[in-house]
């Protein structure tokens, strides 16, 4: 028997829609999952949503159980969070996470699904996609005891980043944001927080994630002697120019990348993506990434709520989307 369900589409850059969806009674080692909350990751997706991912970067951008292809249409997203249904006897009235779009049951392998651990809300879990991104790229540039880091860009990834790295004994931290109501974050993260013209220097490591040329190049003047700033902002089709006369060869600069899609070098072959995940999952049963869910909608309005964090008249970190009227 099949089931009758709802999805989010992206109709055409900038046009999203609800479409009805049918999906089938779940096969051997498959689960049935109703969803209750999906989170919309307010860069990538309002990326995806005005259709600014670059030709070149469609098959890294696509999510697992991605439909269509970019531009448009496309069924989009990889932050979901259900109730296992049907399917394997294990995973029954589980909580699971997903990377699956914005849609209200879906069908998928048994392996795709990560139970949520019984100490954390269903609500809170969304953010374990991207807590996992916040997981790898400290497993890429883990700082030392006493290292001075900063995360430019208080958006959700930088958020998450700075969770994480006050976990770090002796490790002092500093979240910069051009905006001043991200101090509120910082404070409930337990961090500094500075305006980038006030951002502490003589830093050994940066983490930006501002996803702008200006803190791309703000990170690079905070650094110490022999500093290293990872790059974790995605830009899309937007060039980036940055100044790399001055300090930047005269102070041995290191700029290096980290990006989700793979295990990080260090792990490699000693962790997997579902180790990865289910180590993001066992983190946030700490109440403090509560902090990231700065608005909550039902899932009828998902289209307009993509239109407008696209268009910045919905301010957000992680905006959380209901499915059980919740």
């Amino acid at each position: 028997m099949t089931r009758e369900a709802y999805a989010c589409w992206l109709r055409s850059p900038g046009v999203g829609e609800i479409r009805p969806v049918s999906v089938p009674a779940p096969g051997p080692d498959e689960v049935l999952v109703r969803t209750r909350y999906t989170g919309v990751s307010r860069g990538t997706e309002t990326l995806v949503f005005t259709g600014r991912v670059p030709p070149d970067q469609y098959a890294a951008m696509r999510a697992p159980f991605q439909e269509g292809d970019f531009p448009a249409p496309v069924k989009y997203g990889y932050l979901n969070v259900g109730v296992v249904e049907q399917g394997r006897a294990d995973l029954v009235g589980r909580t699971v996470f997903c990377l699956y779009p914005h849609q209200s049951a879906y069908v998928v392998p048994a392996d795709a699904v990560v139970p949520v651990p019984d100490g954390v809300p269903a609500s809170r879990a969304v953010l374990a996609g991207t807590v996992e991104t916040a997981v790898n790229a400290l497993w890429d540039a883990p700082p030392l005891v006493g290292d001075r880091v900063t995360v430019v860009g208080a958006g959700m990834v930088g958020a998450c980043v700075a969770a994480l790295l006050a976990r770090f004994p002796g490790v002092r931290v500093q979240l910069v944001d051009t905006d001043p109501g991200r101090a509120a974050t910082a404070a409930a993260l337990g961090v500094d927080f500075a305006h980038p013209a006030d951002a502490a220097t003589g830093r050994d490591l940066v983490v930006h994630a501002s996803a702008s040329a200006e803190g791309l190049q703000r990170g690079l003047d905070l650094l110490a002697r022999e500093g290293t700033l990872l790059e974790l902002s995605w830009y899309g089709d937007r060039p980036v120019t940055l100044a790399l006369g001055g300090a930047f060869h005269s102070g041995r600069l290191t700029v290096r990348s980290s990006q989700v899609g793979a295990v990080a070098p260090a792990r490699r072959g000693s962790r997997s993506y579902r180790d990865r995940l289910a180590l993001a999952l066992d983190l946030l049963a700490d109440p403090v990434f509560d902090a990231l869910l700065t608005g909550r909608s039902p899932f009828a309005d998902l289209p307009d709520v993509l239109a407008r964090l696209s268009s910045g008249r919905l301010p957000a970190l992680c905006h959380l989307i209901s499915y059980d009227g919740e």
